[in-house]
């Protein structure tokens, strides 16, 4: 045995100093440990797949009210409804026999059949003498119906008359129910080129459409306001100066043309002041304008009474030497140019201090047509009663394609973008747009064309209802790819430790089998 003296060491603790050093393995665990830890891992696995899962899935999962997507998808694609506008026309004859009149009445419908080259829209005769009415069912016979449904479009009473300086020459010439035919294909000619248009999109299959008229339609149908059951109409007048007010009212009534607009030149040749065509559409200086864009709930059209400077006066349209003009969707604009005063020999001259009802009776006349035009209606017949009723099934049409093509988009929106909520309500609103399409389509069918109307009104503003849901809108914008960046900082530092602590539990417990297993 030696020991450590002064700098020198034994041998033996030298020897033992050179022995590699042994890791002690940690003493094994004890059963109640092994389950204590396997019950703690369940614990916390149960509590996420039977409590965190649920009330997550309940938390965040969307609701899809159910709809009737192939309903929708037909109404869109035209198999649910073919709109048709049977007008009805009674044939008033007092003064013929019954055999006559039913004779007549049978002959004109035929050259009215003959004639139709759109069959969605046709004249339907029925004969009335003011107590019953008969009907032409197409086999040259006569029906009574029990009861009148139909609105009548017009009636047509022959009545005699000595000394008529009417078309008496033409009609010894010609039938008179070929007489009576074209006069009613002439007078719904410019209707039944605008329905056909509206449901096709175009009036290449009608003959006796000239490309003036289509031309005409089309413009039409563009410049109209879209349809609201109620319009609020703003008459605003507006002059460069402020003149002869004696109060601060500059503010308001002052008006120039707008900076961009081009500025008035002098015509030599036609002693006016003119406009460009091309810069009417700047003439409205909406930014500094006094005009307001809405009043109430419906949409407002503007009508604007322009008095120019008496320095740019006769203000007139170069192109055309027009004084007013459309702007379409929007409202009208009438310059009026008054004649001037002067009050004195060295004065320079200025514009009325007051525009008396004279003055203001061209300006008005116009804006009640432009006001015919922007709502749509047709500029033919001249009656404005049967301009109307016109108006009345065009937009009877146009709301019932409308609302059609808004329930297609909401079915084909609804498929490709299955991650959207579908709210109870917009279910509600889909329901209701179909019943009143269906509704529309039966009134229109059986021309009622008031309640057709009536019906796809509601039609329309329920489809745009369910179309432009608040919920929906906001869900489209938000994409599962942001989904998953919100959830991974949440469940990664947690869902780590969780998935190791169970996958080394499972890897214990197979190696304890596997021992198990060969031990025996």
């Amino acid at each position: 045995m030696t020991t450590k003296t002064g700098d020198q060491e034994s041998p033996q603790a030298a020897s033992q100093c050179d022995q590699p050093s042994v890791k002690r393995a940690p003493p094994p665990e004890t059963p109640a440990a092994l389950q204590t830890r396997f019950r703690v891992i369940a614990a916390f696995w149960a509590v996420i797949i039977f409590l965190g899962f649920p009330i997550w899935w309940k938390t965040t999962s969307i609701y899809r009210a159910s709809l009737p997507i192939e309903e929708m998808v037909d109404w869109a694609d035209g198999k649910a409804c073919r709109p048709v506008f049977p007008l009805d026309i009674h044939l008033a004859t007092p003064s013929m026999q019954s055999f006559e009149a039913q004779h007549l009445l049978r002959t004109t419908q035929h050259t009215l059949d003959d004639l139709n080259e759109f069959a969605a829209h046709h004249l339907r005769l029925k004969l009335t003498n003011g107590s019953t009415t008969a009907v032409h069912n197409g086999e040259d016979n006569l029906e009574y119906p029990a009861k009148e449904t139909a609105d009548t479009a017009l009636t047509v009473r022959l009545l005699p008359q000595d000394g008529l300086a009417g078309p008496r020459t033409f009609l010894l010439q010609l039938p008179l129910s070929t007489f009576i035919a074209a006069e009613l294909q002439q007078l719904y000619g410019e209707e039944k080129a605008t329905i056909a248009h509206i449901l096709s999109g175009n009036t290449a299959g009608l003959d006796s459409t000239s490309p003036q008229l289509a031309e005409d339609i089309d413009r039409r149908l563009r410049r109209s306001m879209k349809y609201a059951e109620t319009y609020h109409l703003s008459f605003s007048l507006f002059t460069p100066g402020s003149e002869p007010s004696s109060w601060d009212i500059e503010a308001t009534l002052y008006a120039n043309f707008a900076p961009t607009a081009p500025k008035p030149e002098y015509d030599e040749s036609e002693a006016a002041w003119t406009l460009k065509k091309e810069g009417l559409s700047a003439f409205v200086n909406a930014a500094e304008w006094p005009l307001n864009p809405s009043i109430g709930n419906g949409p407002t059209i503007n009508f604007i009474l322009y008095v120019p400077d008496p320095s740019q006066s006769p203000l007139i349209v170069k192109e055309n030497r027009a004084s007013s003009w459309i702007v379409p969707q929007w409202g009208g604009v009438f310059l009026l140019n008054p004649p001037l005063s002067n009050t004195g020999e060295q004065s320079a001259p200025s514009n009325p201090s007051h525009l008396s009802l004279d003055s203001l009776g061209p300006a008005f006349m116009t804006f009640s047509h432009q006001l015919l035009t922007l709502l749509g209606t047709p500029s033919t017949p001249a009656s404005l009663p049967l301009r109307l009723q016109t108006s009345i099934r065009i937009r009877a049409a146009s709301l019932l394609l409308s609302a059609s093509s808004t329930m297609g988009s909401l079915a084909r929106l609804t498929k490709s973008l299955p991650s959207i909520p579908i709210p109870a309500t917009v279910a509600t609103s889909v329901s209701t747009t179909l019943s009143h399409l269906s509704a529309s389509c039966v009134h229109l069918r059986e021309g009622r064309f008031g309640a057709a109307l009536a019906s796809a009104r509601v039609a329309e503003t329920e489809a745009e209802r369910s179309f432009f849901e608040k919920s929906m809108v906001g869900q489209v914008y938000f994409p599962d790819e942001h989904k998953v960046a919100v959830y991974l900082p949440l469940l990664g530092p947690i869902g780590v430790p969780l998935v190791v602590g169970l996958l080394k539990e499972l890897k214990r417990i197979a190696a304890r089998r596997k021992a198990n297993g060969a031990a025996s």
